[in-house]
């Protein structure tokens, strides 16, 4: 078994729940002990985060923001990935810290630099092994939500393509290995191309074991 901590993350509208359901099934099915977590949110706190500053109509500062992502990140790496990762499974995480670090920097008020560093303060040190970040154009996002928008697809189209852009310029601080996969697809390919590289890093982190006697 490989315990390891996997995030898909990207502008909303490009199908990572979607995505992280069918890998976790193609996991479960290849015998990895597998948990789904969901950033904000996956505690009791974290939950009530989440529905503060995404749901609710308060107008809270960019560090407000992030100071509270972080506070329901920490939460869930100390009860929950944390404890999962001890027991060998691969722990699948709808968003982490980058989504964190290019929502809350994307109009200047707090450096990305800033918000990395609090990051690895709140998680304590930890990171995902593999971040897949799922893209597509901002406009042709927004076209797939069926749902009012929340907090921060409200912002607007322009401040939406900003975000994107900003997932591509900071992926690569996100995780020991890191892939960009065209979301702009029917979802079958997107999840093909997923499980392949998700597949490959797990084959390559495995851990060598002896062969069996005989």
């Amino acid at each position: 078994m490989t315990a390891a901590l996997l995030s898909l993350d990207g502008i909303d509208g490009v199908g990572k729940s979607t995505q992280l359901d069918r890998l976790r099934q193609h996991l479960l099915g290849q015998g990895h002990g597998v948990l789904s977590v969901r950033d904000p949110g996956s505690t009791e706190i974290g939950l009530k985060l989440r529905s503060l500053l995404l749901d609710s109509d308060l107008r809270l500062h960019r560090r407000t923001e992030a100071m509270l992502f972080m506070a329901s990140r920490c939460e869930m790496v100390e009860t929950v990935i944390g404890p999962a990762l001890a027991s060998d499974r691969v722990v699948l995480s709808d968003r982490f810290l980058l989504a964190n670090v290019v929502y809350q920097s994307v109009g200047g008020e707090v450096s990305p630099d800033t918000l990395w560093r609090l990051g690895e303060l709140a998680n304590g040190g930890l990171r995902p092994g593999l971040t897949i970040l799922l893209d597509m154009p901002a406009e042709a996002a927004m076209k797939r939500i069926n749902r009012p928008a929340d907090r921060m697809e409200s912002r607007g189209i322009e401040y939406l393509e900003a975000v994107r852009q900003a997932f591509l310029a900071e992926l690569p601080r996100a995780a020991d290995t890191t892939h960009i996969v065209d979301a702009d697809r029917p979802p079958d390919e997107v999840a093909a191309e997923i499980i392949t590289l998700t597949d490959a890093f797990l084959n390559a982190t495995e851990p060598k074991r002896p062969p069996a006697k005989s």
